[in-house]
């Protein structure tokens, strides 16, 4: 109910929109929204005019049809009679693979290169800058051609380890280390689950979980205690126990054995093969990244106060108990947003792998399957959307436990 003391309202003009800073934002956002939404609309409908001018349309059945090439680095089951669309799938699993491991390693490194270099240690500290430097400034597609031809130029070839007196021998008769790449023992179960080895795998990484979330359910407990008590009890003992028994007890039902590599004919046979281009390309993409990564590292300790290194070790606190409970704790703040970016550079720089011959999604789909097949449209829009897939998981992840460090204020 309106006062005598309340100023008149308005009437709402269409010149508000452009003078009344409360709507100005919002008309500006809806117009280019609207100018995006047209422009996208008049591409789209431009290339389907074209195509169809061609005598040509967009169609994805190519994917069912034979592929014709074989993939020698695969993670299921393919053969040259298998459809396109299986070799691109196996081509993801490529390059999820290795952009798996690379972030793995690439972390190691970046943190090992990044504490290092700030260490007290003149030489030490020299020769870390000197990696970063080095690896950082020169392309990777130039380090991923140098590791492969040293792999293919040093490494002895398969017929190194036949006859009575060979050259070469397999460590602990058990791995072989070749040009043509590393052959390691496969892990196989004789009592699989249901006859599956897929299930038996799950329900191992289920047990390992699970061990995870009990080894956190202890650590609690522990410190929980440790703020009751002022006595934290021991808990090695323990957590190794939750690791290991179930492991092993699965292992022994399930009927773990190994199947080792064996020299047939002209190469080896059985075991895993771990490719020299998988393995070019791994190192590579780690030992390159890593040394933007141990700038992230290094700027996240330098952003940390001296006065909490400080304070730590008037607590009595060694160097090393220092770093690992109270700088790299505090530094991951600042240290995993540009981590986020690493990653997806990773990612993305994984489809240089054609250069050494790794069949990932770039080599099978936006390579043979494209060449072989002329649909050029359909298999481009596919990688497109396959890298954003996972550019946009990667983020999310790394989002989600962005926010579980921050600091949470009151």
């Amino acid at each position: 109910m309106s006062t005598m003391t309340d100023p008149p309202k308005a009437d709402f003009r269409l010149s508000m929109l452009i003078n009344d800073t409360r709507y100005r934002s919002l008309t500006f956002q809806v117009i280019a929204a609207i100018a995006i939404a047209l422009s996208i609309w008049y591409l789209g409908n431009n290339l389907i005019q074209n195509l169809r001018a061609a005598g040509l349309n967009i169609s994805y059945t190519f994917l069912g049809d034979a592929a014709g090439y074989d993939i020698n680095q695969r993670l299921i089951e393919y053969d040259s009679q298998a459809s396109h669309g299986r070799a691109a799938v196996v081509g993801i699993l490529n390059t999820l693979l290795v952009a798996f491991l690379a972030c793995i390693t690439a972390t190691v490194f970046g943190v090992i290169a990044g504490v290092l270099r700030l260490s007290n240690n003149w030489l030490v500290s020299k020769l870390m800058a000197v990696y970063v430097e080095i690896f950082r400034n020169i392309p990777v597609l130039i380090w991923i051609i140098i590791i492969f031809t040293i792999m293919t130029a040093v490494l002895p070839g398969p017929r190194a380890f036949r006859g009575e007196d060979p050259t070469s021998t397999m460590l602990f008769d058990a791995f072989a280390f070749t040009n043509r790449g590393v052959y390691v023992p496969r892990p196989e179960f004789t009592n699989a689950l249901f006859g599956s080895t897929l299930l038996s795998w799950l329900l191992v990484i289920a047990g390992l979980v699970g061990s995870w979330f009990a080894s956190r359910e202890i650590e609690k407990r522990a410190a929980l205690k440790q703020e009751q008590t002022g006595e934290r009890p021991q808990t090695l003992l323990v957590k190794l126990g939750v690791w290991l028994v179930p492991f092993v007890v699965l292992m022994v039902l399930m009927g773990l054995t190994w199947n080792i590599p064996e020299l047939k004919g002209f190469n080896f046979s059985g075991g895993i093969k771990v490719g020299g281009p998988l393995i070019a390309l791994w190192f590579a993409l780690s030992i390159y990244t890593g040394a933007f990564i141990a700038e992230n590292v290094r700027a996240g300790i330098q952003a940390i106060n001296k006065g909490q290194t400080e304070a730590a070790a008037a607590l009595g606190l060694r160097p090393g108990r220092i770093m690992n409970l109270v700088v790299l704790p505090q530094a991951l703040r600042v240290i995993i947003p540009p981590l986020i970016s690493q990653y997806l550079n990773i990612t993305k720089n994984s489809s240089l792998a054609i250069a050494v011959g790794y069949a990932d999604i770039t080599a099978t789909l936006g390579g043979i399957t494209l060449n072989q097949t002329g649909r050029a449209i359909e298999c481009v829009l596919l990688l497109m959307l396959f890298y954003l897939t996972a550019s946009l998981l990667i983020s999310m992840v790394m989002n989600l436990y962005n926010a579980s460090v921050k600091l949470k204020e009151r």
